[in-house]
């Protein structure tokens, strides 16, 4: 039996994963982070993954000696098998593999969320028949995967394919990870949603849900499509340095912007058919595992 964990910045998600790579059961919990110090926030991680696995295991009737291998999707910067910074949680140097393979006894691996999202839709989803292709997350913040004549790219030196910090802005919006003008600052969803926050007034703590709804209602309101353009614009701007430097077959959206996809993809298309590649443009997918990706890609990544 493997267990797959998907850690957000803002809740845990257990699954187990079948050979097929479906998941059979999966269960769920908000973290609550409040005024943690950072030793507290990594034992309440720790706590949670672990009260999740037991709830999955009970809901299935297996006991724990059943299990074969654990795997982590994490946000953040991974080396080693060592969780070394999660920006949106203030983490760092969180070995979590470690500390569940001596509670467990079985391996654990930890990598990027995006990257194993990315494995994930090439091996059961919306990559499985492309050979080179950019799997690219926008969600809280922007992350990637990237695949030559079938294969993940893996640097030797860390992961790789952190297109949210592919700098698009000269001097412009601070980023978490200590630059300014950072892609994911102006296209990941959380700074969409910010615009949208800002602009029309709203709530701070609006759901996701609520935000879309609220942005079909007022499409043509001309604020919100301004708001929209900005985003398109910089979102083109990204890809096109992406494109000009790997020059994929596919790129692959996944995260939270697939549930967005009538908001910008017309325009998307649009905007890409005028810009200036150098190579050829390449065909634009969404991911076919939504939320699960991350989770069905940390236990079945040896497979890529």
């Amino acid at each position: 039996m493997k267990i797959g964990v998907d850690l957000g910045g803002s809740h845990v998600g257990v699954g187990i994963v079948n050979e097929s790579g479906k998941i059979v059961i999966k269960k769920e919990q908000d973290l609550v982070i409040n005024d943690k110090g950072e030793e507290e926030i990594k034992q309440y991680i720790r706590d949670v993954i672990i009260y999740n696995i037991s709830d999955v295991l009970r809901t299935v009737g297996s006991p724990m000696c059943l299990i074969e291998k654990i795997g982590i999707a994490s946000p953040g910067k991974v080396k080693g098998n060592v969780i070394k910074e999660i920006y949106n949680l203030n983490l760092q140097e969180f070995d979590l593999a470690h500390d569940l393979e001596e509670y467990y006894g079985v391996p654990v691996i930890a990598r990027n969320d995006a990257k194993c999202a990315g494995i994930a839709e090439k091996q059961y989803g919306a990559l499985k028949d492309y050979s080179d292709a950019v799997f690219l997350c926008l969600g809280t913040g922007i992350g990637g995967a990237t695949f030559y004549n079938g294969k993940l790219i893996e640097p030797k030196r860390s992961e790789g394919s952190e297109y949210g910090h592919m700098i698009i802005q000269k001097d412009g919006n601070p980023c978490k990870c200590g630059n300014k003008g950072c892609f994911e600052t102006y296209c990941s969803m959380k700074a969409f949603k910010k615009s949208v926050i800002e602009k029309f007034n709203l709530n701070e703590n609006v759901s996701s849900k609520q935000i879309l709804e609220f942005v079909l209602n007022n499409i043509h309101d001309t604020v919100m499509e301004n708001i929209i353009d900005e985003y398109v614009d910089n979102l083109v701007l990204g890809i096109s340095n992406i494109v000009n430097i790997i020059e994929p077959e596919v790129i692959c959206f996944g995260g939270s912007f697939v549930h967005f996809k009538d908001v910008f993809y017309s325009k998307l298309l649009n905007k890409i058919d005028k810009a200036q590649y150098r190579f050829d443009t390449p065909k634009f997918v969404f991911g076919k595992l939504d939320n699960d990706a991350g989770m069905i890609g940390a236990v079945c990544a040896d497979n890529i």
